[in-house]
């Protein structure tokens, strides 16, 4: 694609041509101390790069998207940006925001069109890092560590790299070729890469540092879906939203099969229920129906997927709660509920939510998938026994994510729970930094 076209994901963003770039470029009202910048957890900087393209510098402007975030091309197509730096804009209080997503495609596309190199290793340093888990927050650490100049192993335990990127995102929101553009110059730094390894070993993280690596970041991400404890859950057609959307990704019959002219129930309403939704509108099903807890008002779902979810077809019923799973010869026929109303408005976990008599309903579907949250997987686990926990996550210290354990950093949703991919290119960043401080001025890093 050249810079001076435009193109559009399923998901609304837009890489802007250069003209439409140096238009949007030109609204920017050049703050101070810029909101934007400020509102993006990642640290990519987008007053730097829009007032490197309103000054006609592309390059420029593609050496701070990808140097301050090697998962720039990606993060264009897939932050949450209503909710950060596009939030922020300054110039919502007079007529719209800047176009940030748009302005941050355009700068990657110009740059890698022009060859632009915005990263580069390090010269070579001594002390081995390991990094556990390749998805947003591994890829960023091991891409800062390499030009650090540590040398860089990340063991992965799928077969492909790019975590939720890869296997949990719609190809129609991220297509396959922009975040395997990001991944070829995070290769190109030299991080050596074990795919198709797991690491799930009691204390796995602290067997890594005894075999010669002098500082660990575990990042593997949250593999285990949650789900519902509900008659006619293990009937034919429940699935979970983790398993369709990687199926979506890697075996499209598969998933296909499971939806196809068939009515389908997404149960959830966040990013991945309309994920799912979309999916599954893609793949042929006949009527979707997403089923929340919460309000309208409430949903974890952004506004532009609700938005995008509506224009579907998708019918979303909020303040509803499934019952139970109807089947006829072993396979999902039909879905039971109610609806609900909060015992303490305000508080959204289940055990808050109240039947309303006589709202039952039944719906006839031919496919249940449950979008409902995630957490770590018993192997992850394992490998940091010994660290702090929350619950099944794993305490870091916000400013450095080091964990209890001398030596061993975490974060990304193992550390915050299911977030965005932004929030997880800054706790690699963090930590890079951290474990930089640690091994280059000889200080343990305090948890």
């Amino acid at each position: 694609m050249s810079a001076s076209q435009e193109t559009q994901t399923g998901g609304g963003h837009v890489a802007l041509s250069l003209q439409r770039a140096v238009d949007e470029a030109q609204r920017c009202l050049l703050c101070h101390d810029a909101p934007c910048s400020q509102g993006c957890p990642g640290g990519t900087d987008p007053a730097k790069f829009i007032r490197q393209i309103r000054f006609y510098n592309f390059k420029g402007a593609a050496r701070t998207v990808l140097g301050n975030n090697p998962l720039g091309g990606a993060c264009a197509y897939v932050c949450p940006t209503d909710e950060t730096c596009v939030r922020a804009c300054v110039r919502s209080g007079i007529d719209r925001p800047i176009d940030i997503d748009g302005l941050q495609a355009f700068a990657v596309e110009y740059g890698r069109e022009h060859g632009v190199k915005a990263m580069e290793a390090g010269a070579r340093r001594p002390h081995k890092v390991a990094v556990v888990g390749a998805g947003p927050a591994g890829l960023t650490a091991a891409a800062r560590l390499a030009m650090y100049g540590y040398p860089v192993t990340v063991f992965e335990a799928r077969k492909e790299l790019g975590g939720m990127l890869r296997y949990g995102v719609p190809e129609s929101s991220l297509d396959s070729a922009k975040l395997d553009a990001d991944l070829a110059e995070i290769k190109a730094l030299g991080v050596e890469f074990k795919t198709e390894h797991l690491i799930e070993s009691e204390d796995g993280a602290a067997k890594l540092l005894a075999d010669g690596f002098k500082a660990i970041f575990v990042a593997p991400g949250l593999w285990k879906p949650a789900t519902l404890k509900l008659d006619g859950i293990e009937l034919d057609g429940v699935g979970d939203a983790l398993s369709f959307l990687e199926e979506c990704r890697t075996d499209t019959a598969k998933a296909r099969a499971l939806v196809k002219d068939k009515n389908v129930a997404v149960i959830g309403g966040g990013s991945v229920a309309m994920d799912v939704a979309r999916c599954a509108r893609e793949l042929g099903a006949g009527r979707i129906y997403a089923i929340a807890l919460e309000s309208m008002t409430e949903l974890p779902a952004q506004a532009d997927e609700l938005g995008d979810a509506l224009k579907d077809g998708v019918v979303i019923k909020p303040q509803c709660q499934v019952t139970r799973i109807i089947g006829e010869g072993g396979k999902v026929a039909f879905l039971e509920g109610h609806e609900t109303e909060w015992i303490e408005p305000g508080k959204l976990v289940p055990q808050n939510a109240r039947p309303i008599e006589g709202t039952h309903f039944k719906l006839k579907v031919g496919a249940v998938i449950q979008a409902i949250g995630q957490r770590p997987t018993d192997a992850v686990g394992k490998v940091l026994t010994s660290a702090k926990k929350q619950g099944a996550l794993v305490e870091a210290n916000a400013e450095t994510q080091a964990t209890s354990v001398a030596g061993v950093f975490a974060g990304g949703d193992l550390v915050r729970g299911a977030g965005t991919v932004v929030a997880a290119v800054g706790d690699g960043k963090r930590a890079a930094d951290a474990i930089h401080r640690h091994l280059a001025g000889g200080k343990e890093v305090a948890s």
